[in-house]
């Protein structure tokens, strides 16, 4: 597998948004993509984005040295490694570069990081692009976290720390504003069709997957009252790991961290007039988008349908 690795330049997929859907990315990256002898895994990605979450998926069972509830490990394990060294001594260390920098020099951060690595440990390193300027070395493995998940094995030429985060940096935005966009949509449900739906991805979107039964739901009454509830302006905010509040009112969503912080910054919001049958799956799929391209994004997927049933555009009204 590392051999077919060499001529690869990067892959991408989807960004789940629930925290389960996360872990279980970040569980098939490693299977797929992570070899015993990277050294410095890279990982890259706005506060929000499920850094964390996918670094946990990755690395079972690995400690790390902050967390979302803001307990801080402390002293650093990768600062105190002299005095670890012992049978127990952990074989992967974890650092978040933006937050080191508040209280420890690069240069020391970069000492450790290269200590680690001449002594065979592997160090996961968050917000790796900050420390690469001083680090004058490439990670042996770069994940990049927005509205996409972009993993890499760069070489001499790239791809740079850099490049990856500002893909990363400008896409996150379409990520929180379909998730907090399918939050709004799951208010239109009843509790029966909420609890049965499933979660998929398109891009700058979401699907809701239901099995076998179409969800009761009226979609143009759910455009028009998602429109007003996203002009209202309403607060969206972080209640609990199974909770966010919308306008303060509770709602269940498994990724609460991942949201924009007002409905006034959802942009574009549409929904795809008609619910879709997948024959094969034998599920119905309520389909949105969000983002300036949006009105584009529902024609295209309109177009798509209409092909898969062979059907021609014009019979399908949008």
């Amino acid at each position: 597998m590392f051999e077919k690795q060499r001529s690869h330049i990067y892959s991408t997929y989807f960004a789940p948004r629930g925290k389960n859907r996360i872990y279980e990315m970040g569980i098939q990256l490693s299977l797929l993509y992570l070899n015993p002898s990277d050294k410095i895994i890279g990982v890259i990605g706005e506060p929000g984005s499920g850094k964390s979450v996918l670094i946990q998926g990755m690395f079972p069972g690995l400690e790390l040295t902050n967390d979302d509830d803001g307990v801080n490990i402390r002293p650093l394990p990768l600062l105190d490694q002299d005095q670890d060294m012992t049978f127990f001594t952990p074989h992967t260390y974890h650092i978040d570069i933006r937050f080191e920098m508040g209280f420890t020099q690069r240069s020391v951060l970069v000492d450790a990081i290269m200590n680690a690595v001449a002594r065979g440990k592997r160090v996961v390193v968050e917000h790796f692009e900050l420390i690469y300027p001083v680090l004058g070395k490439n990670a042996d493995l770069l994940i990049g976290i927005g509205e996409e998940i972009i993993i890499t094995r760069p070489n001499i030429f790239g791809p740079e720390p850099q490049e990856i985060a500002e893909l990363a940096q400008s896409s996150l935005k379409y990520r929180l504003m379909a998730h907090t966009a399918e939050d709004l949509v799951e208010r239109c449900l009843t509790k029966e069709d909420h609890e049965r739906c499933r979660h998929g991805d398109v891009k700058h979107g979401f699907i809701l997957y239901f099995p076998f039964t179409p969800p009761e739901i009226d979609i143009a009454e759910a455009q028009k009252r998602i429109d007003e509830e996203i002009a209202l302006g309403m607060p969206v905010a972080y209640y609990d790991e199974q909770h966010i509040t919308i306008g303060g009112v509770k709602h269940l969503c498994t990724g609460p961290r991942t949201h924009v912080k007002n409905t006034n910054q959802i942009e574009g919001f549409r929904l795809l007039p008609n619910l879709v049958y997948d024959k094969y799956e034998k599920h119905y799929m309520l389909v949105g988008c969000v983002g300036e391209d949006s009105e584009e994004s529902i024609k295209n997927l309109h177009q798509v349908l209409c092909l898969n049933e062979g059907l021609c555009p014009d019979e399908l009204t949008l």
